[in-house]
């Protein structure tokens, strides 16, 4: 079957590859560094959601019970997303979960091993499903600036990092309305790492995983960037003024309270 007549799928993986060389001229995704997954069950027909896997099924550590059916374009293991943005399918599959949610196949186009992320890339997909979400997205990345701040203890408290970073700039404040969520180190890809990032889903779409980078989740592949791109615009002006010999003074709390109805914000706690 020939997935390139379907337009919206192209359209979708080709944003992917847009996004994937964002990542990669940013510095955000050295070596292999990084991922991501999308949910693109929506933008495929019943045939081409029914294809023949590539693959054996593959077990997942626990049943994504939600997710039975669903297809996600995700991207390699050890892969490297300036080899993404070139050739998406060359570095990256699409894979279908089993319909009880405990294993997964790859149906095209290569059979090229999803990132060893998977499980807790799956497992936060699951979670916004089951909360009737529209997060149709996972996007976890290594900003340099924005982890620098998890090294310094003050901004592992998750109010302290969000009205900093919110301080710096209005549109802070209006991209990232639902504040950052924090998670404490955990071994990179451990199924720890993915329950704790899941708890802080539960008030935010953007988490920092401490000394080790970023995730976001939502609609949109590009508003997902847009929201880290955006935090990394605050973290460079606050180093900057730091930098200068200052610390900087920053939106104050009035000023924060006033986009709120301007923009028709999520008041935060």
């Amino acid at each position: 079957m020939n997935l390139q007549n379907n337009t919206c799928l192209t359209a979708e993986i080709d944003r992917i590859a847009e996004v994937a060389g964002y990542l990669w001229h940013r510095g955000w995704a050295e070596r292999n560094g990084g991922n991501i997954s999308v949910n693109v069950t929506a933008l495929m027909s019943e045939e081409e959601r029914s294809m023949p896997p590539l693959c054996a099924p593959v077990p997942l550590p626990e049943a994504m019970t939600m997710l039975g059916g669903q297809v996600f374009y995700v991207t390699g293991t050890g892969c490297r997303m300036r080899y993404v943005s070139q050739e998406p399918f060359s570095h990256g599959s699409l894979i279908r979960i089993a319909e009880d949610g405990n294993s997964y196949v790859i149906i095209a186009e290569k059979p090229v091993a999803p990132t060893s992320e998977l499980p807790s890339h799956l497992l936060m997909h699951n979670y916004l499903l089951e909360k009737g979400r529209k997060n149709r997205v996972v996007l976890h990345t290594h900003p340099t600036d924005l982890i620098g701040l998890t090294h310094c203890q003050p901004f592992l408290d998750s109010d302290k990092l969000t009205r900093t970073l919110w301080s710096m700039i209005p549109e802070c404040r209006i991209i990232v309305p639902r504040g950052i969520g924090i998670v404490p180190y955990e071994i990179p890809g451990s199924m720890a790492l993915a329950r704790a990032t899941v708890r802080q889903l539960a008030e935010h779409d953007v988490v920092f995983w401490e000394k080790h980078g970023i995730l976001a989740t939502g609609e949109d592949l590009i508003e997902c960037f847009d929201a880290i791109d955006t935090l990394s615009k605050s973290a460079q002006i606050y180093f900057s003024a730091r930098m200068a010999g200052y610390e900087p003074e920053g939106m104050t709390a009035g000023q924060l309270d006033d986009l709120v109805p301007a923009f028709g914000l999520e008041k935060f706690q």
